[in-house]
């Protein structure tokens, strides 16, 4: 989280409040050490941000203080709500969790009214346990790319024939009803996408790569159409 986001959020933890919020509780909200919030809490109010109280005491915002609140208009805050439900229901565990955090804390700071409407809102995205994304292999496969690893998989194509192949992979791809895993594939010296729910077998060679100008995610991109400003 930059500094930035999380002095901002810190400022909205204490709005409102009548109570003192100590160091503790701010340190778990925002994920930080203590030391951080009181080096936080310290540099605000030498901003001039009416903070009052102490470590060990608590802080509160000074009865009247003018900060202003967290806002987003109606069809912002839907899809943030919206959003979250469709990563918690095809993201993966991992980024599931991450997006429930996310809105549990956004929500904590918005005004009342806007708390209430994000309740509100009629689009869902239900969590099946039949779906491939609650098997954990989305997850396994998105830690492969992020940590860069080798994979060793046993691949059915379309017409379920059975290969096996070394891959780098590089990027998922979520095309609203099926994933791909975008990589390059060592036994055809090319760029392939692979479907997650037809890999049989897989397993970490133990092997790491390194993202190339000539084979990385840059290039696999331009190989099937996408403009790396486009992807995120």
């Amino acid at each position: 989280m930059r500094r930035a986001d999380r002095l901002f959020l810190l400022i909205h933890a204490l709005r409102g409040r009548r109570h003192a919020i100590t160091a503790q509780q701010l340190a778990q909200t925002l994920e930080v050490s203590l030391r951080t919030v009181y080096r936080d809490v310290a540099d605000l109010q030498r901003s001039g941000v009416p903070i009052e109280g102490e470590a060990g005491v608590g802080y509160l915002l000074r009865k009247g203080a003018d900060i202003p609140p967290l806002m987003f208009n109606p069809d912002e805050l839907e899809a943030l709500v919206v959003g979250t439900r469709f990563v918690r229901a095809f993201g993966g565990e991992r980024l599931g969790r991450g997006a429930t955090a996310a809105l549990l804390k956004i929500e904590a700071v918005l005004p009342p009214e806007l708390r209430a409407r994000s309740a509100r809102t009629r689009i869902f995205a239900p969590q099946l346990d039949n779906r491939i994304e609650a098997s954990g292999l989305i997850d396994a496969l998105h830690g492969a790319v992020l940590d860069q690893r080798v994979l060793r998989v046993v691949y059915r194509d379309g017409e379920a024939r059975a290969s096996a192949r070394e891959i780098e992979p590089l990027c998922l791809s979520f095309w609203g009803g099926s994933w791909t895993l975008g990589a390059w594939c060592r036994l055809r010296t090319d760029f392939r996408s692979f479907r997650p729910d037809r890999i049989v077998e897989y397993a970490a060679t133990g092997e790491s790569f390194v993202d190339t100008r000539e084979r990385g995610l840059d290039a696999y991109l331009r190989s099937v159409g996408v403009a790396a400003s486009d992807s995120g």
